[in-house]
């Protein structure tokens, strides 16, 4: 009913930006809370940052906070996430997940839409 596609990952060094992008389609009715997590190799999941339908509300990482910026245009279905002064512990594979309610938290099992994923890696 809603899918997810994630793009823009690729192998950078530290202190250089990208900007993930996460395309969505279907039922996009559907779509309202909007998240992404990224798993390091060994890792849980963990939640980076999510934004609700208007861009009103969003809610960041504390590992993250000031350096990645979440955002979405919802007349072109998509929502991206622009990380800047990147770290080598940003290494990861980025998912962008959607929630069928507006209301935006950071707990995985409450996104039931999840993107295949893209992956990040930074080196020193």
């Amino acid at each position: 009913q809603v899918q997810l596609v994630e793009s823009g990952g690729g192998l950078v060094q530290a202190g250089d930006s990208l900007r993930l992008s996460c395309a969505v389609s279907g039922r996009t009715v559907l779509w309202n809370g909007m998240a992404w997590f990224r798993q390091a190799p060994g890792k849980e999941r963990e939640f980076v940052a999510a934004i609700n339908w208007s861009g009103s509300n969003t809610l960041y990482a504390d590992s993250v906070k000031g350096r990645f910026t979440i955002s979405r245009d919802n007349a072109k279905n998509t929502a991206y996430l622009q990380m800047n002064s990147l770290k080598p512990e940003d290494t990861a594979v980025y998912y962008c997940a959607v929630r069928r309610t507006n209301t935006i938290v950071r707990v995985a099992h409450e996104y039931g839409v999840w993107g295949q994923g893209t992956q990040v890696t930074v080196s020193s």
